[in-house]
């Protein structure tokens, strides 16, 4: 008998590693999300705890939401570009938006910022990041083969 031979990165059914690639970094853009909830409670009005159980409860599902990515679902490949890249995007970007509108420095920020401030403001950066890579992988020609044949 022969063993089965393994699987390779042209196998209809792999996964592309775009797609996982891009599985990777939502994770981390959504840990980034629930640490930056966290650095949250050493400022001043912190989240109440409810308030952080349902932020949670939504990391929870988004995490579920992107493990499911690799069922090769096209459905689920828009709600994740919809919710997150979208959605998400928006969220993450309105309150810096209109600060900036408001005649906010980011100069005076940065001089006058204190530790926590800083650590939120290099997350939601980084996190940001996160969401236009994990987006674009998620388009990537070989991802979109992968969901089409689904």
């Amino acid at each position: 008998m022969t063993a089965a031979p393994a699987s390779t990165s042209h196998d209809a059914t792999a996964v592309p590693r775009a797609v996982r690639l891009s599985v990777v970094i939502w994770l981390a853009a959504i840990a980034m999300g629930a640490a930056e909830a966290l650095v949250w409670l050493l400022l001043p009005g912190p989240p109440t705890p409810t308030e952080l159980a349902v932020r949670f409860a939504i990391y929870t599902a988004l995490v579920v939401l992107v493990l499911s990515l690799h069922t090769g679902r096209n459905a689920v490949r828009w709600t994740v570009a919809v919710l997150l890249g979208g959605v998400g995007t928006l969220s993450l970007v309105v309150e810096p938006v209109d600060w900036l509108l408001a005649g906010g420095s980011p100069a005076a920020f940065l001089a006058t910022a204190d530790g926590p401030s800083l650590v939120i403001t290099a997350l939601r950066t980084l996190h940001i990041a996160a969401v236009a890579v994990a987006l674009t992988l998620l388009f990537r020609p070989s991802a979109t083969r992968y969901f089409r044949r689904r």
